[in-house]
């Protein structure tokens, strides 16, 4: 079977062969969710979801894929859905059904439902807006009022929609974290009563990190994480920084540990590993708090519980290593002075390697969230870095192996041979030898204790 090309369809496209594939098989059904919300709220958003009144999704998802000329349907028999991709975009069908999820397991229990009873068990009003494939609109539980007052409401009780999948309560701040929604009086009381259900095994770790995700890349995570506070889900979720409330801070601090945290997680950019390395660059404090108000060690301490936190919530592990590197590193921009020498300069830069750029607006965004009276010190600290960055030769480059450590000094393999090159390497960086092979070498070999 030879392999289908894939193709690019506009909107209105697209919906002509929805209509087209539905009038074949004379089912009925819709496009609805957050394709309808996000077309109405002026943004992008490529894959459209189809809910069938009457009909069978596979049958239809079917006949759209033959009609569009791509290969044959994904399906998922169980919970009567597909999904048909095309280039630029996911379309995926289901009946229109009624689910729910046991106390204790994290896979709903699925019937065939009304098209009313399917918009019911929606997570909120705004993703209830149905659209025929002509384009028009329609509203049945008030959606489009909501989402002109920006309002995130519930189309039943929150208690229920919220017991159905206990997830919407964190998509629910997510939603307000990146869209700018207030959410109704009901839903934080209710967020208290369910958050019990926040957790393994009802909602595994990586539907949890998943909005977490979207939650922190967001225009407003600080508003996300203030709410996850306001209806007890952050001890749920993040108790690493739930700990953090209350631990009082002095100094240039005019915010307790999490008040801090939140103000330098909204000043860096946008980015998830920057924004997680912000999130847990004092995480250690609670712990290491003594009475003087000192944190000796935090940035250590911290590092390790952004790893545990991170691995329990199934983060990858390039992203873990990432922010761990971060959160280790953080205070040693914060704590450059003008009497640093060059070799300081370059064993930050050869510390932190790729991620210098993120470690700066780390360092930047930490000290813009307190009242650091000399912010500017880091504008110098980062020309001294693309100083020694541009050197010519390198002086950050390791220039001898461990073989050439043990044929000059004839020795072999231990800890002894390590200690050498570390401190031939740190003589380079400091100046004291030229950043070339030779003159290494040479100082090796004429310098029986380097």
């Amino acid at each position: 079977m030879g392999a289908h090309q894939p193709i690019t369809l506009g909107d209105e496209e697209l919906l002509g062969l929805l209509k087209r594939a539905a009038a074949d098989l004379g089912a009925q059904a819709w496009v609805v969710g957050g394709y309808v919300r996000d077309k109405l709220l002026g943004r992008p958003h490529p894959n459209p979801d189809v809910v069938v009144e009457r009909g069978d999704a596979l049958k239809l998802a079917e006949r759209f894929a033959g009609l569009a000329g791509t290969g044959p349907p994904v399906t998922f028999e169980r919970f009567g859905m597909a999904q048909v991709a095309l280039q630029g975009h996911m379309v995926e069908f289901v009946n229109a059904r009624a689910e729910s999820y046991a106390s204790d397991s994290r896979k709903p229990d699925v019937r065939r439902a009304t098209l009313d009873e399917d918009l019911q068990r929606r997570d909120f009003t705004i993703n209830t807006l149905l659209m025929d494939f002509d384009g028009q609109i329609h509203d049945r539980l008030g959606g489009r009022k909501d989402l002109d007052a920006r309002l995130l409401r519930t189309p039943t009780d929150p208690l229920r929609t919220f017991a159905d999948d206990p997830l919407r309560m964190l998509r629910a701040i997510r939603f307000a974290s990146e869209l700018g929604f207030d959410l109704t009086p009901d839903l934080v009381p209710a967020m208290r009563q369910m958050k019990g259900r926040l957790a393994p095994p009802v909602i595994s770790a990586e539907r949890i990190a998943a909005e977490l995700r979207r939650m922190l890349i967001s225009p407003r995570p600080r508003l996300g994480f203030e709410l996850l506070d306001a209806g007890d889900l952050l001890e749920a979720v993040l108790p690493e920084i739930a700990a953090t409330k209350g631990v009082q801070q002095s100094g240039y601090h005019t915010h307790d540990v999490y008040g801090h945290t939140l103000l330098t997680v909204e000043r860096v950019p946008p980015e998830l590993v920057e924004r997680l390395a912000a999130l847990f660059h004092d995480a250690g404090k609670p712990s290491t708090a003594t009475p003087d108000g000192a944190f000796t060690g935090h940035e250590l301490v911290g590092a390790n519980l952004a790893r545990s936190a991170l691995e329990r919530l199934r983060f990858s592990q390039k992203e873990i290593e990432t922010v761990v590197k971060l959160v280790r590193l953080h205070l040693r921009p914060v704590y450059y002075s003008a009497e640093w020498s060059d070799g300081a300069v370059r064993r930050l830069a050869r510390d932190a390697g790729t991620e210098l750029d993120r470690l700066m607006a780390l360092a930047r965004a930490d000290i813009a969230a307190s009242a650091y009276p000399e912010p500017e010190k880091l504008d110098e600290l980062q020309a001294r870095l693309e100083a020694v960055l541009r050197e010519q030769p390198s002086r950050l480059a390791p220039l001898v192996t461990g073989e050439d450590v043990m044929r000059a000094r004839g020795i072999g393999p231990g800890p002894e041979v390590g200690r050498i090159k570390k401190r031939l390497e740190e003589l380079v960086i400091d100046g004291e030898i030229p950043p070339a092979r030779e003159a290494v070498l040479d100082y090796l070999a004429t310098h029986p204790d380097p």
